[in-house]
């Protein structure tokens, strides 16, 4: 019989915006106020995917970004997760966890997320603050998800009692699905994204 072993096997990598913008957009601001820019940042990510292993964890690090307009969190956050949609995606089994993110930045980022009836899991700049689940949430959903991330990992064989309603696990489901939270391929278990970080 195998050790049991916690922890998922995930390639992971951390995207700092302002070093992708230093090395693809040739500004010597760390401004995201253009779709052209923030296209050049998507694919500059987006390249950096493809050669990891799949599933895979990126942490994309707004902190560096004084400016982001709607455009650029259309092309930064918005894109990149839709890509997870289609079956066929490429992208379809990596998961994201947007860092750094200032007030200046939440609005851009919900009416991208809203428009396009996404979510995210953020976590804003201030060291203190929590994971947040940002965009077009229902309230069963946001509730699941915040208990997951108070447990962090919950092993598939005590799914059932740690969500004993149905409609929990088929909300839990739901969430895997989004990318919002991370199942692990061949054992079951259920981690919240802060946890694999």
């Amino acid at each position: 019989m195998e050790p049991h072993d916690p922890s998922p096997r995930l390639d992971a990598f951390t995207v700092d915006l302002r070093d992708v913008l230093d090395r693809n957009v040739a500004s010597l601001y760390s401004h995201l106020v253009t779709r052209p820019t923030g296209r050049a940042v998507r694919l500059a990510i987006e390249s950096q995917l493809r050669e990891l292993g799949l599933p895979a964890l990126s942490l994309v690090d707004l902190s560096s970004v004084a400016i982001l307009d709607y455009s650029c969190a259309d092309e930064v956050v918005a894109k990149l997760l839709l890509a997870r949609r289609s079956p066929s995606a490429p992208h379809r089994e990596v998961f994201f966890v947007f860092h750094g993110v200032r007030e200046h930045h939440r609005e851009p980022i919900l009416e991208v997320l809203e428009r396009h009836r996404l979510a995210a899991v953020t976590r804003a700049h201030d060291a203190g603050r929590d994971f947040e689940l940002l965009g077009t949430v229902a309230p069963e959903e946001a509730r699941i998800w915040a208990r997951l991330q108070l447990l962090r990992r919950v092993p598939a064989p005590r799914i059932e009692e740690a969500f004993p309603d149905p409609t929990e696990r088929l909300t839990l489901e739901g969430l895997a699905h989004r990318g919002l939270i991370f199942r692990h391929p061949t054992r079951g278990d259920l981690h919240a994204l802060s946890s694999l970080l």
